[in-house]
């Protein structure tokens, strides 16, 4: 008689894709889903607009306060116990939000879920690279997709929709029972990782690096509509750099940094976090600039020009599909050095006078754009990873969403910057600025062709005597073997 196997009744694997992608559906719809219902909210709050945009504000300084010490509290705390209490924090934040009774309130929700958010990323993908080998990754671009792609794009259609025919209370309600049921599944199937317990905490560290990001998100982020010399984004700019400069020497020379900078060293992961800033970069701001030149050069509504970038994200979703089976084919070098300068000639027909003026061929070049590019960083993200120790995942996963998202508001502020006063300005409109900053994507775009040159030429393969039907019983298992019977 075969031996007796008691598993989990929650398979491991399963648990951690079904409860990571949950949380990252919240957390990537929550970034956008806000903007249609500002001028609603400050209404209702007898607020002006201006005082309403802080909702986006506090989220999203919030979010990039919280990356820093992602990887040191998974890694002295234990990745599922960081990760469920950064998931139950953002579930309660998004009922207070729901309930907020004013602006203030709300606001301060907003700031404890930005917060959760940005532990959220990091610390999520620790644990699902942790639970799948290299050579198994290649299946994971389904699963990271779908919160990176289509969620920020479903965000304001249904943030509109929602303030609509609702409340804009539900913007916020809708994330409490999908949040209670990914923290009941993780609470049960997640394993517990816990790698450095004896880790001392980097207090200067944090002090240098936490600030310095929220100072650079904020400046990034309002410096191009409200002037780079304005003294709130000023002194922002110029304090975050000089925090960020003493951040990086502290990071070099400290025993146990934070923020383990010498990770960058390692050629595939170091070649993956340039490449993940410069496709930020160039993602971020075509879809910042392209409704403005939609509707500089069309005169199309604000809601025509939303739409007309949708089909980025359809093309993302099936970049996953492309990525699962040109991956193991062609290797990370050749497919990434192959789609990105495809990518920065869509990026430059979008471009081309008189193609803006068509809907369906700018609908056609977007779905490009995101099948062709959402190729190449899928596989950027997974390749990057290959040669980074276990015991530096959280370190690596923490530093990696870090310059990404810097990347992506640095390319929002550099197309902001080109277009100038146009995105502003009423009546006639002069699409070349607009034109102008679409073909800076495109430069950034075609620059990463070169830096995918150092990717690894190969996907990584199946260790040697593998057993590929032991999917639940990796990384030392929960599973229970009996005796056998006699």
């Amino acid at each position: 008689m075969s031996d007796l196997v008691v598993k989990p009744r929650i398979r491991p694997k399963l648990a951690v894709v079904l409860v990571y992608t949950a949380a990252m559906c919240m957390n990537g719809l929550d970034s956008t889903i806000v903007n249609p219902a500002l001028f609603t909210i400050a209404g209702d709050f007898g607020q002006p607009v201006s005082a309403a945009n802080t909702v986006e504000t506090a989220f999203l300084v919030a979010l990039a306060v919280g990356l820093p010490v992602a990887g040191w509290l998974g890694d002295r705390y234990g990745t599922k116990r960081v990760f469920l209490a950064a998931l139950s924090a953002f579930t309660v934040a998004s009922a207070v939000c729901g309930l907020a009774p004013d602006l203030v309130t709300l606001v301060v929700a907003r700031t404890l879920q930005g917060l959760a958010g940005g532990l959220l990323t990091p610390v999520g993908m620790t644990l699902l690279f942790r639970a799948f080998a290299p050579h198994e990754r290649s299946k994971l671009s389904k699963v990271l997709i779908v919160p990176t792609a289509l969620m920020p794009a479903l965000g304001p259609p249904l943030g509109g929709l929602l303030t609509e025919h609702a409340s804009w209370h539900w913007l916020f309600f809708v994330n409490v029972p999908v949040g209670a049921v990914a923290v009941a599944i993780g609470a049960i199937g997640l394993r517990e990782h816990v790698e450095g317990a004896d880790v001392p905490f980097d207090r200067t560290g944090f002090w240098l690096a936490t600030p310095a990001l929220g100072l650079l998100t904020y400046a990034l982020g309002f410096g191009p509509s409200r002037g780079w010399t304005a003294p709130a984004v000023l002194v922002s700019a110029v304090v975050g750099v000089a925090l960020l400069a003493f951040a990086v020497t502290h990071q070099l020379r400290a025993p146990q940094p934070l923020l383990r900078i010498r990770l960058f060293a390692d050629r595939y992961y170091g070649t993956a976090s340039v490449l993940a800033a410069l496709t930020a970069a160039g993602l971020m701001g075509v879809l910042f600039v392209l409704p403005l030149l939609f509707q500089a050069a069309l005169g199309a509504s604000a809601l025509d020009a939303g739409l007309s970038v949708f089909p980025e994200a359809v093309g993302l979703m099936l970049a996953s599909q492309a990525v699962d089976r040109l991956l193991p084919r062609l290797g990370p070098r050749r497919l990434t050095a192959l789609a990105l300068p495809l990518a920065a000639v869509v990026f430059g027909a979008l471009a081309v006078p008189g193609v803006a003026e068509n809907a369906w061929v700018v609908r056609a070049l977007m779905f490009a754009i995101g099948l062709v590019l959402g190729t190449a960083v899928l596989t950027v993200q997974l390749a990057g990873f290959e040669t980074v120790a276990p015991p530096d995942m959280g370190q690596a996963m923490g530093l990696f969403q870090i310059v990404r998202t810097l990347g992506g508001a640095l390319g929002i502020a550099l197309c902001a910057g080109v277009v100038g006063g146009g995105a502003h300005t009423v009546g006639e409109v002069d699409p070349g600025p607009f034109r102008t900053a679409v073909w800076v994507t495109a430069a950034l775009i075609a620059l990463g062709t070169l830096v995918a040159l150092r990717l690894p030429a190969t996907a990584p393969g199946p260790p040697p005597f593998d057993d590929e039907g032991d999917d639940d019983d990796d990384e030392g298992a929960e599973a229970v073997e009996a005796k056998p019977a006699v």
